[in-house]
C-alpha cells in the first residue's frame, strides 16, 4: 500500500514548510503547491509550481496527486493592512480570490477524489474571528473560510472526510514582522497571554493531529491556536501587573 498524499498550498511560505514537514513526519507524501515551487523540498516531500487563483493550474494540481490523496490543507494566502477607505475595488478582490475563492474551488475539486478518512484543513487566522483596525478584506476573506469549512463539513460528513479550520494568532517568521512594526509587537505581546508569538510547528502540529486518526470525529471546527489572544480580549498583561482594586 503507497502512502497516502497531502497537498500543502502556499508550500513555500515558513507555514507551509512546517505543515509539509508535520505531515511527511506522519509517513505522507507531501505537495508542496506555490507560485515558485520549493527547491530544497524535504524528505517525503516534492514542490509544484502552481497558480491556485486559475482553474487549470487547480485541476492539475489535484489530479496530480490521484486517487492517493487523502488531505488538502489551504495554506496559501495575502493580506496587508489598508484601512476600509483606501481598499481598491482590485486589491479586494485579489484578496478574496486567493484567501477564499480558490480554497472554495480547491476543497470542491478535492472533494471528488478523498474517501473515507480524508481531511481538509483550511488555515484562516484570528482576524477571521475578531475585527481589527486595516483587516477589512483579510478579515472578511479568513471569516468566509471560517464558514466554509462549516459548510463543506456537513455536506462532506456522511462520506467521513472531516473539514476543519486552523486559526493561528500572529506567527513568528518574515512575513509577520514585515506587516507588524516594533509598537504593533509590544501591543501584541501586551494582549496574548502567553506573552508571544507562535512558531510555526505549533500551526503545523495542530494541522497534523486534524489531519490524523485521532480527530476523525472531530469536523466543522475552528481550533485557535493564539496562546489565548482571542480568550483574554485586551491589556491582559497590563491587568496581571496592576495593583488590586481596593
Amino acid at each position: 500500500m503507497r502512502d497516502p498524499v497531502a497537498i500543502v498550498t502556499g508550500g513555500a511560505g515558513t507555514l507551509g514548510r512546517a505543515i509539509g514537514d508535520a505531515l511527511a513526519a506522519d509517513g505522507m507524501r507531501v505537495i508542496l503547491a506555490d507560485m515558485v515551487p520549493v527547491a530544497d523540498a524535504g524528505a517525503g516531500q516534492a514542490g509544484v509550481a502552481c497558480d491556485i487563483t486559475d482553474a487549470e493550474d487547480r485541476a492539475r494540481l489535484i489530479a496530480g496527486a490521484g486517487s492517493d490523496l487523502r488531505v488538502l490543507v489551504n495554506c496559501a494566502g495575502t493580506g496587508q493592512v489598508v484601512p476600509l477607505p483606501e481598499i481598491s475595488a482590485a486589491l479586494w478582490d485579489k484578496v478574496i480570490a486567493l484567501n477564499l475563492s480558490a480554497a472554495f474551488h480547491l476543497c470542491q475539486l478535492a472533494a471528488g477524489g478523498l474517501g473515507e478518512g480524508g481531511a481538509i484543513i483550511n488555515i484562516s487566522s484570528v482576524s477571521g474571528l475578531r475585527a481589527g483596525y486595516g483587516r477589512v478584506a483579510y478579515g472578511v476573506s479568513k471569516a468566509g473560510l471560517i464558514q466554509l469549512t462549516r459548510q463543506i463539513a456537513v455536506e462532506l460528513g456522511p462520506r467521513g472526510i472531516t473539514c476543519n479550520t486552523v486559526a493561528p494568532g500572529p506567527v513568528e517568521g518574515p512575513l509577520t514582522r514585515g506587516i507588524h512594526p516594533q509598537s504593533q509587537v509590544e501591543d501584541y505581546l501586551n494582549t496574548i497571554p502567553q506573552g508571544r508569538y507562535a512558531i510555526p510547528e505549533e500551526i503545523a502540529s495542530a494541522v497534523a493531529f486534524l489531519a490524523g486518526p485521532g480527530a476523525r470525529h472531530i469536523t466543522g471546527q475552528c481550533l485557535a491556536v493564539d496562546g489565548g489572544f482571542l480568550a483574554a480580549g485586551v491589556g491582559v498583561r497590563d491587568a496581571q501587573q496592576a495593583p488590586p482594586t481596593q
